[in-house]
């Protein structure tokens, strides 16, 4: 039996490390492509269309899954914008779809600046309380991979990815388009991306599936490994 090409989009600050145990533990059903934001060019964070299309054109065949966590969520989507024809089934995690308010903006724009002014691994900081709960923080092994993670991906990498997540648009409007299979998956306590956004999503896409994994925040490839890919493949068989 053929094996089904599937693409894992990571999201902000988010290495090729964020699906590691996916790549592991779904290799024997699909062949597996993470795109690695260290490979682009900074050039591709100056659109959600190009930053959609370069991680499109990782992909060697013509029809493939389609799977992205946060931005990479977003991405996904942005690529059914362009390319809905080539996607065999969709998996959302941990994302949502609505624009920034000013406040959320600010927010993005302060930790910008911070990161500009040399104070990076207090960004880290910051968002370890967005990435990972609270009850999980006394976890070590966690913890040191999700820094290993984002420092992977560096500063210039960020402030461009949080540039381009400042001006998203709203994307509600154009889930009912979504027509392949489609689940949404969500920790029951993802801080930066709430459940309630997984639920819209669910709502308006038809046919489409929620799954909230509990005792788990933002990072459910890394927080929750074999429960994560236990959904994955029954979404992908």
């Amino acid at each position: 039996m053929a094996k089904a090409p599937l693409l894992l989009i990571p999201g902000l600050l988010c290495s090729p490390r964020l699906f590691a145990g996916q790549v592991a533990g779904l290799s024997e059903q699909a062949d597996i492509v993470v795109p690695d934001w260290r490979k682009a060019p900074l050039s591709v964070w100056d659109t959600w269309d190009s930053a959609a299309r370069w991680c499109l054109a990782q992909m060697p065949a013509e029809r493939f899954s389609l799977a992205g966590l946060s931005l990479g969520g977003m991405l996904a989507v942005e690529i059914m914008q362009i390319a809905a024809d080539r996607v065999d089934r969709l998996a959302l995690l941990d994302t949502g779809m609505r624009s920034q308010n000013e406040t959320e903006r600010a927010i993005r724009r302060a930790r910008i600046r911070l990161a500009s002014e040399g104070h990076f691994e207090l960004v880290l900081g910051l968002q370890m309380s967005r990435f990972i709960p609270a009850y999980r923080l006394s976890d070590k092994a966690l913890v040191d991979e999700v820094m290993t993670m984002c420092g992977e991906i560096g500063v210039e990498i960020y402030k461009r990815q949080e540039e381009l997540a400042a001006i998203r648009v709203d994307r509600r409007p154009d889930l009912p388009k979504i027509k392949c299979p489609t689940i949404v998956v969500c920790g029951r306590d993802d801080a930066a991306t709430p459940l309630f956004l997984s639920d819209e999503m669910a709502n308006a896409i038809e046919g489409s599936d929620l799954i909230v994994v509990e005792q788990c925040g933002h990072l459910v490839t890394m927080e929750k490994p074999d429960e994560t890919n236990a959904i994955l493949k029954k979404w992908l068989s």
